[in-house]
């Protein structure tokens, strides 16, 4: 039997947490750091970092949905980062920290509108939601050293300072659902 596997491209801050929550769900079969949504093809970390590509950091998911599904991703999505704040998470400033999902179909569209309403009527956030929904455009994976990266660098200092509470909080809340 052959496995058919659906992308979802998220942003919610620095990648390497987003990344280090969702490739720990079951049904997902890659969480791979990247950019997306800026105006040039081939951006580097470097002029990411400066604020003037328009990409976001961004975690494009492999994931199966017969095990897992794109609403599932999203409900997750929204519990692991503040998409309250505009261009924002925690210390990491700029508008390629923003909160994002950038869909790859008009289901994935409708899905994202669906969930970001309910979310948002929800008593989950004290403030408005400001997730950009947005078709992906510009989609360029991240250099091979972001990969993985917690799993790589569990002691370095932005690791146990910002990502392990995370993780930490990600594996309490969602344990029913890590592979």
């Amino acid at each position: 039997m052959t496995e058919k596997l659906e992308t979802a491209t998220v942003a919610g801050g620095c990648f390497w947490c987003i990344e280090a929550v969702f490739q720990q769900l079951k049904g997902v079969h890659s969480a791979t750091s990247g950019y997306a949504g800026g105006q040039s093809e081939n951006p580097t970390y470097r002029q990411v970092c400066s604020g003037t590509t328009g990409h976001a950091e961004v975690v494009q998911i492999k994931f199966d949905p017969d095990v897992i599904s794109f609403g599932d991703l999203l409900y997750v999505f929204w519990r692991v980062h503040d998409p309250t704040t505009l261009n924002r998470q925690g210390a990491d400033v700029g508008t390629q920290y923003r909160s994002a999902i950038f869909f790859h179909n008009e289901g994935q569209k409708a899905t994202a509108e669906k969930s970001l309403q309910k979310t948002d009527a929800s008593d989950l956030w004290p403030d408005a939601i400001v997730t950009e929904i947005a078709p992906l455009v510009n989609y360029h994976p991240a250099e091979d050293y972001h990969n993985d990266y917690f799993q790589l660098n569990p002691n370095q200092p932005y690791c146990r300072a910002v990502i392990d509470p995370k993780v930490t909080k990600f594996r309490k809340e969602f344990s029913d659902k890590i592979g």
